[in-house]
């Protein structure tokens, strides 16, 4: 394995870090994830899910919003660490490199679908960081 791979697969896990990080402070501190339409919160204040009468839409909003960053957090900072800490593990797992590539996967198909350029253009660099350490470290 080459020393580079390690690198590349720390790059790619610090993009999908930053990318949560920065989804969990929008969640919860100031109004980028807010509907522009003032109207369009209200009704999400006051509307409630078929599946239970205990939350909002608003809340379950929030609730998504905040986990799905807390997930890239989690990403970035395990395979990040594996990277500097174990890299024989992470390399050698075919487990572990196909469960990262599959959620850098399955990321960037939804940023293309229904998210946006910056998150697609993050997810798609960290997807390109991520397989070209596999590479290197295959070689």
């Amino acid at each position: 394995m080459t020393s580079l791979a390690p690198l590349f697969m720390v790059a790619s896990a610090a993009v999908i870090l930053l990318l949560g990080t920065v989804h969990v402070l929008y969640t919860f501190f100031g109004v980028k994830l807010h509907p522009r339409e003032s109207h369009v919160r209200a009704a999400m204040d006051e509307g409630r899910l078929v599946l239970t009468r205990q939350t909002t839409l608003w809340r379950a909003w929030i609730g998504f919003n905040a986990s799905h960053g807390q997930g890239a957090i989690l990403f970035g900072l395990v395979f990040g660490f594996l990277a500097l800490q174990a890299p024989a593990l992470l390399f050698g797992s075919v487990f572990l490199r196909a469960v990262g590539l599959a959620m850098l996967l399955t990321y960037l198909v939804l940023a293309h679908r229904y998210w946006f350029k910056v998150p697609f253009r993050g997810i798609a660099l960290a997807t390109v960081l991520y397989v070209v350490a596999c590479v290197l470290a295959a070689g």
